[in-house]
């Protein structure tokens, strides 16, 4: 099958894209900037490569013509307070450049976005999928919380707090429930859509085994590494004051 894979340079599209090639399928990798791609040597005679800044419309017109199935992995973390509006134009530049060309597929990695009261991020989410589903072709949503493996943000982040402080004074939303998903777990999910019918219109919440508070995931990550700490939960950090507080902390921004 041929498959365009946006935003290859991102934690997942760099583990999705070997996956992909082990398949056999033909993998066009769409990235912003060519100089920050990286493929493995053994991939870069199997893949093809173009560039393409989703919020420039005339920059689209170097999408392939004729594809099975695109995995739509663009996001932002950005603090900027545009992100949200950025990441629905990325998402209506690219459903407007889709239209005709034959995609049978979008896949799209999404947030969990079942409560009422959303964060900007994940109400940005849900936005870019209402706007995706409008394509013609068949859009399939997996909604993940925190993935873990290493180099994802949450884990650097989750590792930087414990080995950095063994006492910590955190904001409230510490306490809040999350079910953590491994980053093979979230591989498998994504092959296994990949023009998978029974998965076409639909949006899945994925998830481990495990429903946890951020504080249980602290404190089993320090377990596994040896270490003691003790963690205190405050409810008078806002959420400025708790950005400034992982930002000066971790190494992840």
């Amino acid at each position: 099958m041929r498959i365009l894979l946006t935003g290859a340079t991102g934690y997942i599209g760099q583990r999705l894209l070997p996956a992909l090639v082990q398949d056999g399928h033909e993998v066009i990798c769409c990235v912003r900037n060519r100089k920050r791609f990286h493929p493995p040597d053994a991939l870069r005679d199997r893949i093809s490569v173009i560039e393409a800044d989703f919020l420039d419309p005339d920059s689209l017109d170097q999408l392939p013509r004729q594809c099975d199935a695109v995995y739509y992995l663009i996001h932002s973390m950005s603090a900027d307070t545009e992100f949200r509006d950025m990441e629905l134009r990325c998402a209506r530049n690219f459903r407007a450049a889709m239209e005709g060309r034959g995609v049978e597929q979008v896949i799209y990695l999404s947030g969990i976005v079942n409560e009422e009261a959303l964060s900007e991020h994940l109400a940005s989410r849900r936005d870019v999928e209402n706007e995706l589903a409008r394509g013609d072709h068949a859009l399939t949503t997996l909604r993940a919380g925190i993935i873990i493996g290493s180099g994802s943000a949450s884990f650097e982040i989750i590792r930087d707090l414990v080995e950095k402080l063994p006492v910590m004074i955190a904001p409230k939303w510490l306490n809040t429930r999350c079910q953590p998903i491994g980053i093979a777990d979230v591989i498998a999910f994504l092959r296994g859509s990949l023009l998978n019918t029974a998965t076409y219109g639909r949006n899945f919440d994925i998830g481990g085994p495990d429903v946890l508070t951020y504080k249980e995931m602290l404190l089993g990550f320090a377990k596994v590494r040896g270490l003691r700490r003790w963690i205190g939960v405050v409810p008078v950090m806002t959420p400025r004051l708790s950005s400034y507080w992982l930002y000066f902390i971790t190494s992840t921004s």
